[in-house]
């Protein structure tokens, strides 16, 4: 991965974000796209890259004929530039499909349903106005020393605004991903719809399952089935059209299927993966799998003064607390500690230490794997494997970034936390931003109410969340780019069968 964003002017604006407001897409609509559409077009092309011969690099024939540099006359270097040439030939052909918002950014000129955190604020979701310019400012330049004039509120920085601008010299640009399919690059679907506006039913419905989530948070998945608060939140849920999450036969919303995704098999099995759970090795170095989560029911956030100073990025003074105890990942909680501090493809790079661990057998597809008198190495065999699940993760999430700071800045679920306190303390009117009454009148923010004496959505971390904007997720970009690129590793195999 080359980044070069420092000497691109302008280069996340190559055409301006639409504010047109079609149909949304919840979180769960967007993996379900994602991972038959964008891991197959953004990946897809490294097969041909790492060709061994010219009889296995597509493409190689036509690329011959591309005259190579002066003074090039090694007929090896030669190939890998008429290859590189040819690919990027390809790449540039793709076109550009429209990037549009949910409108929120332009609708509310106080910028109270838009990215703001860690900005100077005003006021309990209103950001200073100055300091949102600034932002914009070095969004629309592209340059590095406008990046550094953005006004903060606090000590805490935002997180890698320019990552967005990195050139990758693999596979599609940024900007070629988008509101629109590309068959020219693998897409049969929609990869990067608009997320639900501010005011619409599907984001208050969004809201309401996270308040219930966090209201669960120390709930093991194995109780969800004799919880009260889990059977509150299904049946709540159950009579929201606008929710998205899986349903039984009958249309409804089980405890058990609560905040499970849209992948086929995800409602079949455990709320935990087996390769979260089964002991591995990384070489000789012994993998338990037991975690170190945090202390239960200390959460964070659900007063005014608090939740000011995190938006301004000013520390509260407050830390985690870890339990002493490594266990097993069994609930929210522990899931949130893992996501807070791990390298973002742990997740699944521990999932291919563990098909190491199994046995499990290459897939039939791999070149060797029918070989009399070869075996892969660094091509197609185990260190090519263990790099391709950190390489792909960098290329997602780059990805990602131009999409969240360039394309949507929406905000995070802590700020319609915050949005929804305003709302149901009388003070609404301090801002221009609005709340559906599905959220507004639902069980979920009474219960919150009642357990925290506050309306704002409580908080795991005392930080809360990161400071880069909501959407796309950079932990929900690279399940699917990593399924898609496990499938060279391994035999084809359910995780649910494991």
């Amino acid at each position: 991965m080359k980044d070069v964003s420092n000497s691109a002017r302008g280069a996340g604006h190559a055409g301006s974000p639409s504010t047109e407001t079609p149909k949304g897409s919840t979180r769960r609509k967007l993996l379900g796209q994602v991972g038959a559409t964008f891991a197959a077009g953004m990946l897809g092309r490294t097969a041909s890259a790492s060709g061994q011969s010219s009889s296995s690099a597509g493409g190689a024939a036509g690329a011959n004929n591309v005259d190579s540099p002066e003074g090039v006359s090694n007929s090896r270097v030669h190939k890998a530039f008429a290859l590189r040439v040819s690919a990027a030939m390809n790449e540039a052909r793709i076109p550009v499909p429209p990037h549009t918002t949910n409108g929120d950014e332009a609708r509310y000129s106080d910028k109270s349903a838009t990215y703001t955190k860690g900005l100077l604020q005003d006021g309990l979701c209103e950001v200073n106005l100055y300091a949102y310019k600034t932002l914009k400012t070095a969004l629309i330049s592209g340059e590095p020393d406008d990046f550094e004039k953005i006004t903060l509120g606090g000590t805490r920085k935002l997180n890698c605004p320019q990552g967005g601008l990195t050139f990758d010299l693999e596979g599609s640009d940024s900007v070629q991903f988008g509101n629109a399919p590309s068959h020219h690059n693998q897409e049969d679907g929609v990869v990067v719809p608009p997320p639900p506006a501010l005011a619409s039913a599907a984001y208050g419905t969004e809201l309401v399952e996270l308040y219930w989530a966090s209201l669960l948070r120390d709930v093991a998945f194995t109780d969800y089935a004799t919880s009260s608060v889990a059977n509150a939140a299904a049946q709540e849920l159950s009579t929201m059209s606008a929710y998205a999450g899986p349903r039984n036969s009958s249309g409804q919303v089980t405890p058990d299927l609560l905040f499970r995704g849209v992948f086929h098999g995800e409602t079949v099995g455990p709320y935990i993966s087996q390769f979260f759970i089964t002991p591995t090795a990384f070489g000789a170095q012994a993998i338990s799998q037991q975690m170190t989560s945090y202390i239960s029911h200390l959460d964070y956030m659900t007063d005014p003064s608090t939740f000011q100073q995190v938006q301004n990025g000013i520390s509260t003074g407050l830390v985690n607390q870890s339990d002493a105890q490594p266990r097993y990942m069994h609930d929210g909680r522990g899931l949130g500690a893992y996501t807070h501090v791990d390298v973002l493809y742990q997740a699944y790079f521990t999932a291919y230490l563990v098909l190491n661990t199994l046995s499990v057998p290459l897939n039939p597809g791999n070149p060797y794997a029918e070989s009399k008198t070869q075996n892969g190495f660094g091509s197609f065999g185990q260190p090519h494997f263990a790099s391709l699940v950190a390489e792909v993760a960098s290329r997602a999430l780059n990805a990602v970034w131009y999409q969240k700071w360039f394309v949507h800045l929406r905000h995070r679920p802590e700020s319609g936390g915050g949005i929804a306190h305003l709302i149901a303390t009388g003070h609404g009117g301090t801002i221009q931003g609005k709340l559906s009454s599905n959220v507004m009148n639902s069980n979920a923010l009474q219960a919150s109410l009642n357990k925290y004496g506050s309306y704002f959505l409580s908080q795991a971390f005392p930080e809360g969340s990161p400071t880069h904007p909501a959407y796309p997720t950079g932990h929900g970009w690279s399940p699917p780019a990593m399924a898609l690129r496990s499938r060279p590793i391994a035999a084809q195999m359910r995780a649910n069968s494991l």
